[in-house]
């Protein structure tokens, strides 16, 4: 089983050369280290919706309302 090994391409202005190579190991850790924080922002964003969207339903359960009506009232 062969390992796919991602591409980066480096382009030197002043020799006006463009080089396409495969990632070194530093820059598949930061890869990696920029996926695992990306995927740690898209949960704590969800988390975060989900408690405004509890907050918002307990209002609207203490109110007596629902969403359809809570929108026809606040526009």
């Amino acid at each position: 089983m062969s390992t796919i090994i991602p591409k980066v391409l480096v382009t030197d202005l002043s020799k006006g050369t463009t080089v396409l190579r495969e990632m070194n190991t530093e820059e598949l850790a930061q890869q990696d280290k920029d996926k695992l924080a990306d995927d740690a922002k898209k949960i704590a964003d969800n988390a975060a919706q989900a408690v405004k969207d509890a907050a918002r339903q307990a209002v609207l359960d203490k109110l007596g309302l629902t969403q359809d009506e809570a929108q026809a009232l606040l526009g």
